[in-house]
């Protein structure tokens, strides 16, 4: 693991620490302290249950909320007492929800995202579970990768889909034990996490001012800074668009012009220099472990992962089959 994100902290709040009729009172406190001032109510207040566990990534925080039906308010009350104030990216994986914010109603299905707002009052109606991912999203990252966040909030985001698709996917994979035990530096998730969630939103918003051309000719260029400095452990998008005199915004819809992302861009780069290195006798004298350094993976068991994913096998094995 880099040493440069140490683990976070795992933090869990749960309502088996209380008797039955003290739950649901220590389970608006638990949500008031893991997320921020909200009211619920529920029509099982008799045996309720419910849990959150959080963790940081970066800047954004990680939550995992499970529990039973119930019914979730962001009142102007709530938002006056509030000190701070973020987005929340909600994944549910099981049964249709509902959530109501800015005069739009959005039913969402499993898998499906959406966006909110704390500083504006919704609503969240779970008839059936709880079980949701929600990604607290501080609003100053979010302008970095979306236009008008705003404009988002209370949009279905199609979960079985397109980019909607990778979305959910990365957001479902982001849990708050794997995000306080990351193999990547904290910043590289919370890029690709900001990508994806602006090619997601791209429908309602322009992709890129540019030309296709043009377009292409800058992805071709960040291809080339990548490729030179793909060894780099914890290489971001931010640190190729600085070096290109862009913003992280117009570096990610370029490549998205090409279908690709920056992540996808990096390993590529960092998948093709490590078989060469393995296919090659003159490279025998270094162990896997400082193969895997050599492109950038400095976690050896995370390197192993990504070759047998990226090129079919381990390392090893890549070796002895040349």
């Amino acid at each position: 693991m880099d040493d440069r994100h140490p683990p976070s902290t795992i933090r869990r709040w749960s309502t088996d620490e209380v008797a039955p009729a003290q739950r649901l009172d220590y389970w608006v406190d638990a949500i008031c302290e893991g997320f921020l001032e909200m009211e619920v109510s529920s029509p099982e207040a008799a045996a309720f249950s419910s849990s959150l566990v959080s963790a940081a990534c970066g800047r954004v925080g990680v939550n995992r909320v499970s529990g039973c039906t119930q019914d979730v308010y962001r009142t102007p009350a709530a938002i006056a007492r509030s000190t701070n104030s973020y987005f929340y990216l909600l994944c549910k994986t099981d049964t249709p929800w509902t959530t109501e914010q800015a005069g739009r109603s959005a039913r969402l299905l499993p898998n499906d995202v959406v966006l909110v707002d704390s500083r504006r009052c919704y609503e969240f109606h779970f008839p059936v579970s709880a079980d949701t991912i929600s990604l607290q999203l501080p609003p100053d990252w979010l302008a970095s990768w979306l236009v008008d966040p705003a404009s988002q909030v209370a949009h279905r985001i199609d979960g079985q889909a397109g980019w909607g698709l990778a979305l959910s996917s990365f957001a479902r994979a982001l849990s708050p034990e794997s995000a306080a035990a990351a193999p990547l530096p904290h910043d590289v998730l919370s890029d690709q996490l900001g990508a994806l969630l602006a090619m997601a939103t791209q429908a309602a918003q322009p992709v890129l001012a540019l030309p296709r051309a043009s377009a292409d000719a800058l992805a071709g260029r960040i291809g080339d800074i990548v490729r030179q400095r793909h060894a780099e452990p914890g290489l971001t998008a931010a640190d190729v668009a600085r070096v290109l005199d862009l913003s992280p915004r117009t570096l990610h819809r370029a490549l998205a012009h090409t279908g690709t992302t920056f992540a996808q861009c990096l390993m590529a780069c960092r998948m093709a220099a490590a078989r060469r290195m393995l296919a090659d006798t003159r490279f025998d004298r270094l162990s896997i472990a400082e193969i895997g350094r050599r492109v950038g993976l400095v976690d050896a068991s995370h390197f192993a992962r990504v070759c047998r994913q990226q090129l079919g096998a381990t390392p090893a094995v890549l070796r002895q089959r040349r």
